[in-house]
């Protein structure tokens, strides 16, 4: 499902950085460290640009995409003991109700003060793609960081390349030139390939474990009332490594993420 396009800053910033980079790393990067006519220069346009597309593609899916509604006529079976109706922190016996949507809210099911509404499988409200992060675009999501991560670093590669060419062909007067477009670059290539890799890594925990953000967060608390009740905390959607990475990968909508049955 497709949302509606809404002006939104954070998503306009985005987009111009990756303009900005791309043009650098293009036009200057690898044109005057290679030359855009020779056979290296044409390879590293071509594979940069096809990084760069990807890229901008799933970024673009990732703002489109609906995450995931809570279907309005959904009940949970309360006569299905292998159906979890009740929230991980929980130890009550109340079923998941939204008092926001008025509506009952399966497992893993949170709701979004920003977007308000349930989203499914929620992991994050994120301002740089004007959406939350669910069941329907985590994927994208992710493809999209491992791309960013790629393109990131490879153009710094690029920027460093070109500025060592620069230095040992004595060419730092036509450097001068450019210095505005590396300084700018580098002050966003530096922090963007540090924060994009740290998200990264923290996805491919959260993937492995079958986690989203805020179970994490939510078994935390989970673990210490466990723990000081002389019980073993287990997350209850952890499928095993392989299984919870086929999961995300696959997008498999009939595994046993959202039990809505």
């Amino acid at each position: 499902m497709k949302r509606g396009f809404s002006f939104s800053l954070p998503v306009t910033v985005v987009i111009s950085a990756i303009a900005f980079i791309y043009f650098c790393t293009v036009f200057i990067f690898i044109d005057r460290w290679f030359g855009l006519m020779t056979s290296p220069g044409v390879m590293n346009a071509v594979v940069f640009t096809g990084v760069a597309v990807t890229c901008v593609l799933n970024y673009g899916f990732a703002i489109s995409t609906d995450p995931g509604r809570v279907p309005s006529s959904f009940m949970p079976d309360i006569e299905d003991s292998e159906v979890p109706i009740h929230e991980i922190k929980r130890k009550g016996g109340d079923l998941r109700y939204c008092q926001k949507c008025s509506h009952f809210k399966p497992p893993r099911a949170h709701h979004c003060r920003v977007c308000k509404r349930c989203v499914l499988r929620m992991d994050h409200h994120c301002i740089w793609i004007n959406n939350c992060v669910g069941h329907a675009n985590y994927k994208v999501f992710f493809v999209f960081v491992v791309y960013a991560v790629i393109a990131c670093i490879y153009s710094l590669v690029l920027l460093v390349g070109s500025l060592t060419n620069d230095s040992q062909n004595d060419e730092q007067q036509s450097a001068d030139s450019f210095r505005t477009a590396y300084v700018i670059c580098g002050l966003l290539l530096v922090p963007l390939s540090v924060a994009l890799s740290v998200l990264l890594g923290w996805h491919i925990y959260l993937i492995l474990q079958n986690k989203t953000t805020i179970e994490y967060h939510e078994g935390v608390r989970a673990m210490w009332l466990a723990e000081k009740g002389g019980n073993v905390y287990k997350h209850p959607y952890d499928l095993g490594s392989y299984e919870n990475l086929t999961t995300v990968i696959t997008c498999n909508e009939t595994a046993p993420l959202l039990f809505l049955r």
